[in-house]
């Protein structure tokens, strides 16, 4: 048994730093983060590989040959970075995957008026789903949803709860507040 006062969890754990993503293409998602998005493009750096050893496997679990060609980081507004990686790997694979697939995940962007936001999409030709969805039961109550995606197929989110949501009341963790961004 352990101490109840005993730390739990990763030591010194702060937060999300960030969130790394392989795309096919480093400029043309460059171009929708920053360009069509907004994000901020904090710098770039690469390549990196290993033509002999087994640095890449041992490092990073990817082939011996993979080949980092370039990375970028990149700021979401108030939120977390996105670290893109464009990779060349001799069993490299293209993942289409849907949201319901195990491993599968999206990048939710908060955004102050998801009706702007979904003209906007679709002003600049982004593929969106249904909605704004308003959610109005459940612990989700309050917030307005949105999917759409990248042109590569990264499966992407735009939220908005500008009252917060129901599960604020019973919780004692608030998971993000938009009212008072991390800066």
């Amino acid at each position: 048994m352990s101490d109840a006062t005993e730390p739990r969890g990763l030591p010194g754990l702060v937060g999300n730093d960030h969130t790394g993503l392989t795309v096919p293409d480093l400029d043309a998602a460059l171009d929708f983060f920053v360009g069509v998005l907004g994000c901020q493009h904090g710098y770039t750096f690469g390549p990196i590989a290993d033509d002999q050893g087994t640095f890449m496997t041992e490092a990073l679990g990817v082939h011996p040959r993979a080949r980092i060609k370039r990375c970028a980081l990149i700021r979401i507004g108030h939120g977390s970075n996105l670290e893109l990686f464009e990779y060349d790997a001799p069993d490299q694979r293209r993942l289409d995957q849907k949201n319901s697939d195990i491993g599968a995940f999206h990048i939710a962007f908060y955004v102050r008026d998801i009706d702007a936001a979904k003209a906007y999409l679709d002003s600049q030709g982004v593929e969106t789903r249904l909605g704004p969805i308003p959610i109005a039961a459940g612990p989700n109550a309050g917030q307005s949803i949105l999917y759409f995606q990248a042109p590569w197929g990264l499966q992407l989110e735009a939220i908005s709860y500008p009252d917060g949501m129901a599960y604020e009341k019973d919780s004692a963790v608030t998971l993000w507040d938009p009212r008072k961004p991390a800066l």
